[in-house]
């Protein structure tokens, strides 16, 4: 960010959005119409059109003490993409909303969008729209993704059938490990001016809570091995919560095994560090941005030839509820634990 710091209220509104927009080129056929109108206009012909918003506030979602602008609007995009392949489809178009407090300067604002432009970039997504207004309450960003999805592909929570096994991507805990990681040395720092931060060798772990991934490769994976899943999401609040909210919409219960949970070298080692219990992390902790699904049964021996996918259990009656098999075989009931906006 440079030196010069600007007052958003040089440019005013107008001003601010084309500052912000000038650089933006289409990617998609789609997009008819970006920024510069009344609205965007989109074309998706034969598709279904596939719409996803989320709200981030300063103090709730994040802390501008220890998350860099730029990681912040990468995330805030990201996000918002990892939704709609929840769903199995391809996002294509974002709008993007902010409020804005006087203590932000254009340079600050600039800092934000180069983080949501970068995602563009890589997903392959276009800015076209969304809004500026002040804000007496720091930072809000608002961003919704319009994204389109093949009739007849489409993957919604509600179609697991009680014999599907369950799968996850990637490993799971290590945004939450890397959060504690954060807040414990902003804690350590207060009021030191030469304190030095201990990151060394937990970078992984504060990436995935800084600069998460969706992940776009699952959805091409298992398109090239002819899965298609019957129920899905991604695990944003907590693998525990995405499980028993896949259950309640297919009408199943489930089965999972301790064992069976992928988990980092990272995050096990911060979660020790921190006499935290690392299976607790992994069900509980939120912000993977990982995608939990349910496939037939006879898809089993396809996805063990794939890397980056697990299979942790299994679809059950739903009379038999959800629970977590422990390494010493006992049965615990799996509560939703994991992330609540609204919990004090």
């Amino acid at each position: 960010m440079s030196d010069k710091q600007t007052e958003i209220s040089t440019l005013g509104e107008f001003g601010l959005i084309e500052n912000l927009t000038k650089s933006i080129n289409i990617k998609n056929q789609s997009t008819i119409k970006g920024v510069g109108d009344d609205a965007a206009v989109l074309d998706y012909s034969n598709h279904r059109t596939l719409v996803t918003t989320d709200l981030l506030l300063e103090g709730v979602h994040f802390d501008l003490r220890y998350v860099p602008l730029k990681h912040l609007g990468y995330k805030a995009a990201v996000v918002n993409f990892s939704d709609i392949y929840a769903m199995n489809g391809c996002p294509k178009q974002i709008t993007v909303s902010l409020g804005i407090s006087s203590r932000f300067t254009v340079e600050h604002i600039q800092e934000l969008y180069e983080g949501i432009k970068l995602a563009c970039e890589i997903y392959g997504v276009d800015l076209v729209g969304g809004d500026t207004s002040a804000s007496v309450t720091g930072l809000t960003i608002s961003i919704t993704c319009i994204g389109e999805g093949e009739d007849g592909k489409i993957v919604y929570r509600n179609g697991a059938k009680d014999t599907d096994l369950i799968c996850v991507s990637g490993d799971l805990g290590a945004a939450y490990m890397g959060l504690q990681l954060l807040e414990r040395e902003m804690i350590a720092t207060k009021g030191q001016t030469d304190f030095q931060p201990r990151f060394g060798g937990k970078e992984y772990i504060i990436e995935r809570q800084l600069k998460p991934e969706a992940r776009k490769d699952i959805i091409k994976i298992l398109a090239d091995h002819n899965i298609l899943p019957t129920a899905m999401m991604d695990v944003s609040d907590g693998l525990s919560s995405e499980l028993i909210h896949l259950c309640r919409q297919s009408g199943t219960g489930c089965r999972i095994y301790e064992e069976r949970i992928p988990i980092d070298y990272q995050t096990a080692a911060m979660a020790e560090e921190m006499n935290l219990n690392v299976t607790t992390v992994a069900m509980n902790g939120g912000e993977d941005y990982e995608l939990v699904f349910a496939v037939p049964l006879e898809m089993h021996e396809r996805l063990q030839q794939i890397d980056g996918i697990r299979i942790i259990g299994h679809m059950t009656k739903p009379e038999l509820g959800c629970a977590l098999i422990t390494r010493d075989e006992n049965e615990i009931t799996i509560t939703a634990q994991g992330w609540n906006a609204f919990k004090q």
